[in-house]
C-alpha cells in the first residue's frame, strides 16, 4: 500500500510539473477601455453631465447591468465601471455587492435619487413591453434586475488541465476596424434572415441580398488592408457565397448541409443492428433504453425583441426579461420540430446545457458504433484482447470526459471575458448606431462613425429600419412614437438580449472547442458517417435524404457541430464572429492539455491523433 501511495503521489507531481511547464501567456486587450472619454463640461453644466465630464466613456466596453443615461444609453457614472472592475479583479463578494445594478431611479422632478435598484423597492422601467401585463404574468409579478454571471470564475484554480489563466485570446477588433464593421454587418444580416428556412438559403432573395451587401465591405471583398495584425490577417475571410455564408471556417463547415448530422439524424434503435432510413429520418437517438429526438420548441416566427429605444434601455439596465418570449403550437406536432430555421437554432442555444450537443453526438456515435481512434486500446477481438474498454477507454470514459472539460472551458473564458477584454455585445453597438441615426452632435459616438457610414452606404441600416418598423407596428405593448419607425437597433431573438457577461470570448464556443476536441481524440475522425439528412422546409416534422452530397466525416461534422452551436449565438444576436473563431481554438487548447495530463495516469501504451481546427494534427 505504501508503494501504491507513493506511486499515486508521483503521478500527481508529474502531472503538476507538466502543467507548470506550460507558458503562461501575457493577456492583451485591444487598448480601447480608457481611450474614449466624455467631453469636459462647460460652464453651467448639469450635475449629471459634470459627473461624466472628462472621464472614460467605456463606449466600447460591456456595461450592461450598470445604470445608463436615458438620453444616450451610455454609462451614467464612469466610477460605477471601476467598481465593477474592482469586484472582477478581487473576486470579493463584497465588491460585487457594492456595484450599482439596475436603472437610475428618479424622483417626480426627474432628479436622480439612486444609481441602481434598491433591495425590496419598486423599480421604474421605461418600456411598454417590460411593464406589460403579459410580461408581468410570465414573471409572476413585476420585473426584477439580473445579476452578472460568475465574474470571479477566472480566479479559481483547477487540479487538472491548463490553468484558467494559462490560455489566452488575441485582442478583439477595435471599434473603427474593417473587421468589426463586417462582424456587426453580419450580425444585423443574420437577424433579418432569422426566419428563412435553411433549406431555402441557396435561392432565397433575402439571403442573396444580404450576401451582396456583405460583399460591398472591405473585409470580404479583398480590398488591401495594410497593417493588419497576424491574428486579424488569419481571421480575414474572402468573398461571401451561398456555400459559405454564415458558416464557420474549419474543416467540414462548407461541406454538405448547413446543419451537422449530429443535430438532426437518428441512430439505430435498441434491438437493431444498424441504422435504417426510418430510424435516421425519425431523428431518434438511442440513450440507453430511452431515446431523445432532436427537435426544438418552436419560437413565434417573425417576433423579435428590443427594437424600441425604451425596451433596449431597460435591457441595458439589467431588466430580467428571461422567459418572456412566446412559442407556437397547440399540439405536440406543431410545438416541436427539427431545426428548420436560424430562429430554431437560436432557440436551441438559448436553453441548451452547454455540453448538450456534444454529449448527444457522443451518444449517437456510440449507437452508430463509430470506431475509436486506432491508437486507443482494447479494440481487437475479445478472444485476443481478453479485455474490453469500459471504465477506461470505453463508453463511460468518453461520456464523462466530454462533459467534464466544459467546466474548465467556462472558467478560462470567464477570465477572458471579465478580466481581460470586457467587450461590449452586438446589441450595445446597435444602440450606438440607433442613437447616431436619430440624434446629432454627440462626440461620444465618434468611435462608431465609420461603421455607421459604411452600413448606411450598403443599405443595411435602411433594411434594419424597415424590419423594425414592421415589428413595432404589429407587436402589442410596444411604445408608439416616431422613433419606433426609425429604429436601427439590432433585432434580438431573446427578450433579455445577451447574457450578463461580456462578449469575448464566447462560453458556448469555448465549450464547443473543448468538447469537440475530446470527441475527435477518442473517435476515428476519418470515419465516414451514414448518408446525410436534412430538414426540408417549412414544417420541420421530418427529415429527408440530402442528395448529391460528398462524404461527411466524423471530423467534419463535429467541427460543423461546434460552428453551428457557436454561430447559433450569432443568429440570436448575442455574439460576433470572432467570439466564435477565437474561442473554439482556446477550448481546443484546454482539451489538449487535459488529455496530455490524463495520459500520465494510465499504464497502457496508447496514443490519439487529434485533428486541430487549423488543419494540423496533434498526437497525444
Amino acid at each position: 500500500m505504501e508503494s501504491r501511495r507513493n506511486q499515486a503521489l508521483n503521478v500527481r507531481i508529474e502531472a503538476a510539473k507538466f502543467a507548470t511547464g506550460r507558458e503562461h501567456p501575457i493577456h492583451k486587450a485591444n487598448g480601447e477601455e480608457l481611450q474614449y472619454r466624455f467631453a469636459k463640461p462647460g460652464a453651467g453644466a448639469s450635475a449629471e453631465d459634470s459627473l461624466r465630464g472628462g472621464k472614460p466613456s467605456y463606449i466600447t466596453n460591456y456595461t450592461k447591468g450598470l445604470p445608463h443615461r436615458e438620453d444616450d444609453g451610455l454609462i451614467a457614472d464612469p466610477n460605477d465601471f471601476q467598481q465593477f472592475v474592482r469586484g472582477i479583479d478581487s473576486g470579493d463578494t463584497r465588491d460585487f455587492r457594492d456595484t450599482p445594478l439596475g436603472p437610475l431611479q428618479r424622483d417626480a422632478s426627474g432628479q436622480v435619487i439612486a444609481r441602481g435598484a434598491q433591495y425590496n423597492q419598486p423599480i421604474t422601467w421605461q418600456s411598454g413591453f417590460t411593464n406589460s401585463d403579459a410580461v408581468k404574468n410570465a414573471k409572476g409579478g413585476s420585473v426584477d434586475v439580473r445579476a452578472w454571471e460568475s465574474q470571479g470564475a477566472g480566479n479559481t484554480f483547477d487540479l487538472q488541465g491548463p490553468d484558467a489563466q494559462a490560455v489566452t485570446m488575441p485582442p478583439a477588433p477595435v471599434a473603427d476596424s474593417d473587421e468589426l464593421i463586417a462582424e456587426m454587418a453580419e450580425v444585423y444580416e443574420m437577424a433579418l434572415l432569422r426566419d428563412v428556412p435553411f433549406a431555402k438559403f441557396a435561392y432565397d432573395g433575402d439571403v442573396n441580398a444580404a450576401i451582396a451587401r456583405l460583399n460591398h465591405l472591405a473585409w470580404f471583398n479583398g480590398s488591401p488592408m495594410p497593417g493588419l495584425s497576424p491574428e486579424a490577417q488569419a481571421r480575414r475571410r474572402g468573398e461571401v457565397t451561398q456555400q459559405n455564408a454564415f458558416r464557420g471556417t474549419t474543416f467540414g463547415d462548407n461541406v454538405g448541409p448547413y446543419l451537422s448530422q449530429f443535430l438532426c439524424a437518428g441512430t439505430p434503435e435498441l434491438g437493431s443492428e444498424a441504422q435504417t432510413e426510418d430510424s435516421a429520418r425519425a431523428g431518434l437517438v438511442q440513450y440507453g433504453a430511452l431515446v431523445f429526438q432532436s427537435k426544438v420548441r418552436v419560437a413565434t416566427p417573425y417576433r423579435d425583441y428590443m427594437t424600441t429605444w425604451e425596451s433596449w434601455l431597460d435591457v441595458q439596465n439589467g431588466a430580467d426579461l428571461r422567459g418572456t418570449e412566446t412559442y407556437e403550437g397547440d399540439c405536440p406536432d406543431t410545438r416541436y420540430r427539427f431545426i428548420a430555421t436560424p430562429r430554431d437554432l437560436a432557440t436551441y442555444v438559448h436553453y441548451d446545457a452547454l455540453y448538450e450537443a456534444y454529449l448527444n453526438a457522443c451518444l449517437a456515435m456510440l449507437a452508430l458504433k463509430v470506431p475509436f481512434d486506432p491508437g486507443v486500446p482494447f479494440q481487437g477481438a475479445d478472444i485476443l484482447d481478453r479485455q474490453q474498454g469500459f471504465a477506461h477507454f470505453g463508453g463511460p470514459h468518453i461520456l464523462s470526459l466530454v462533459t467534464e472539460v466544459a467546466t474548465r472551458a467556462l472558467k478560462a473564458v470567464r477570465f477572458q471575458k471579465f478580466n481581460v477584454h470586457r467587450r461590449l455585445r452586438p446589441e450595445a453597438i446597435g444602440g450606438r448606431l440607433h442613437r447616431m441615426k436619430n440624434t446629432s452632435g454627440n462626440p461620444s459616438f465618434q468611435p462608431f462613425e465609420a461603421m455607421c457610414d459604411r452600413l448606411s452606404e450598403t443599405g443595411l441600416l435602411e433594411a434594419v429600419r424597415a424590419h423594425n418598423a414592421r415589428q413595432n407596428s404589429i407587436q402589442d405593448g410596444r411604445d408608439e412614437d416616431q422613433e419606433t419607425l426609425t429604429s436601427y437597433l439590432l433585432p434580438m431573438a431573446f427578450p433579455e438580449g445577451s447574457p450578463m457577461h461580456p462578449a469575448y470570448g464566447a462560453g458556448h464556443a469555448t465549450v464547443a472547442g473543448a468538447c469537440v476536441t475530446i470527441l475527435k481524440a477518442f473517435f476515428d475522425h476519418r470515419y465516414v458517417l451514414p448518408r446525410p439528412y436534412v430538414c426540408p422546409a417549412p414544417s420541420g416534422q421530418s427529415l429527408e435524404v440530402a442528395n448529391c452530397v460528398p462524404d461527411l466525416t466524423v471530423e467534419g461534422e463535429l467541427n460543423k457541430l461546434a460552428s453551428n452551436i457557436s454561430i447559433g449565438r450569432n443568429w440570436a444576436g448575442v455574439h460576433y464572429f470572432t467570439d466564435y473563431s477565437e474561442s473554439v481554438r482556446m477550448g481546443e487548447a484546454i482539451a489538449i492539455g487535459i488529455l496530455e495530463e490524463q495520459k500520465l495516469t494510465y499504464g497502457e501504451n496508447f496514443s490519439m491523433s487529434v485533428p486541430l481546427f487549423d488543419g494540423q494534427t496533434v498526437r497525444i
